[in-house]
């Protein structure tokens, strides 16, 4: 779907709320693309970073699941805004086994208050791509008054 952001500069109003995410530095997170209605950001592999079998672990997989559907949200959300998750929910489809944790959010409906996006995560191992997770998510613009 073509969305028209309702800021010329949505990529750097996204930039700049993911460099004030402390937990995505901690991850070694990065925010990889933007667009409006999109957003893209990858996780290295880390052990400091997996469950008991070694592999990424749920809780990583669900925060970018969450941070790549509330990007693409915002990127579209007025200037004095910011955004809060209300609720989402995430099926895991295989195992996150790889070097790479991919997420990749887009909006699916942008309504005046509440938006819905959809999130796949992926793993990477060598070239290829393998779904490990998807999930849906509503997202509540807050307008501020600055």
């Amino acid at each position: 779907m073509q969305f028209d952001p309702k800021t010329e500069n949505y990529g750097n109003k996204v930039a700049e709320s993911f460099k004030k995410q402390a937990f995505m530095k901690t991850l070694g997170a990065k925010l990889v693309e933007v667009r409006p209605g999109f957003c893209e950001i990858h996780v290295p592999f880390s052990k400091a970073l997996t469950q008991q079998n070694g592999y990424f672990h749920a809780g990583v997989i669900a925060t970018i699941a969450d941070n790549t559907a509330g990007y693409a949200a915002f990127s579209l959300m007025e200037a004095h805004s910011d955004i809060l998750t209300v609720e989402f929910k995430l099926n895991f489809l295989s195992p996150g086994k790889g070097e790479m944790l991919i997420g990749r959010g887009e909006v699916i409906k942008s309504g005046k208050t509440l938006t819905i996006c959809r999130s796949e995560l992926y793993v990477k191992q060598g070239e290829e791509e393998k779904l490990c997770a998807a999930g849906q998510s509503t997202l509540i613009q807050i307008r501020n008054s600055t």
